[in-house]
């Protein structure tokens, strides 16, 4: 089977994010840029599947900026087969996100869509669950554990009372979370295979698909600074402070 893999060109999650000086954002010039970390585990999973022999090719599409297409060569460069990048310079929004994710699965034809559970930027945790209701297909979130059985998929998911497992008819989408694998690094000869395959471009136009934002962002402002906790000594120092400092008592 064909499996699709969504992967987003975000932050780095080593890099402190800065509120730019107006707050209409957050600043990204001259910030280091990577992929999602739950979208890197949705590709390692993936070619997990490949490996094993459940899959015979792994698409990684991405939607962003010229510069996403440094996110696709990542991906191809863990071993996906080919990519698709969607230029758009602005901002697209989770529901625009599936919408063309859906035109593009309508015409490579996927069994499987495994994505990340979210995006480490905007935490919206919607895209793989309007991707599943736009197709009608059945979905799995929060994926630590995917076994393939025949035209059958099954999905331990985590949960707040522990795990939950399900079992979907394919085709179907999964999202992942951090607990499901830990990705590969790509080695050296990888990479340089990734700069020879191949990567369709396209565009939100040429799919029919309005992004225009439907939200709009009125101020981004830096998280109130906590102040630092204090170690005491004993019980009665720390009733005291409860009491005269932090008046709680």
């Amino acid at each position: 089977m064909k499996i699709l893999v969504p992967a987003k060109r975000v932050i780095d999650y080593n890099v402190k994010v800065r509120v730019r000086s107006d707050e209409s954002g957050v600043e990204l010039i001259n910030v280091k840029m990577s992929m999602n970390p739950f979208d890197e585990i949705a590709i390692e999973e993936a070619l997990r599947l490949k490996e094993a022999g459940h899959a015979s090719e792994v698409i990684v599409v991405s939607i962003g900026p010229a510069q996403a297409l440094e996110t696709v060569r990542s991906g191809l460069a863990m071993g996906a087969d080919r990519g698709i990048l969607v230029r758009c310079d602005s901002p697209v929004e989770p529901l625009a996100v599936a919408k063309i994710l859906k035109k593009i699965i309508e015409k490579e034809k996927p069994q499987l869509v495994i994505l990340g559970k979210q995006a480490i930027d905007d935490d919206c945790n919607q895209t793989g669950q309007m991707l599943a209701g736009l197709l009608g297909w059945g979905q799995a979130t929060f994926a630590s554990r995917v076994t393939i059985m025949g035209e059958k998929v099954e999905v331990t998911r985590e949960v707040d009372g522990g795990l939950q497992v399900l079992t979907l008819s394919l085709p179907a989408v999964i999202t992942t979370d951090l607990r499901l694998n830990e990705p590969r690094y790509a080695s050296l000869p990888n990479i340089m295979k990734a700069k020879k395959k191949p990567i369709d471009e396209c565009a939100p136009e040429d799919f029919g698909v309005d992004v225009t934002p439907r939200l709009r962002v009125l101020k981004t402002s830096e998280p109130v600074v906590r102040i630092a906790g204090e170690k005491v000594k004993s019980i009665s120092e720390l009733v005291s402070k409860l009491r005269n400092e932090a008046g709680v008592l």
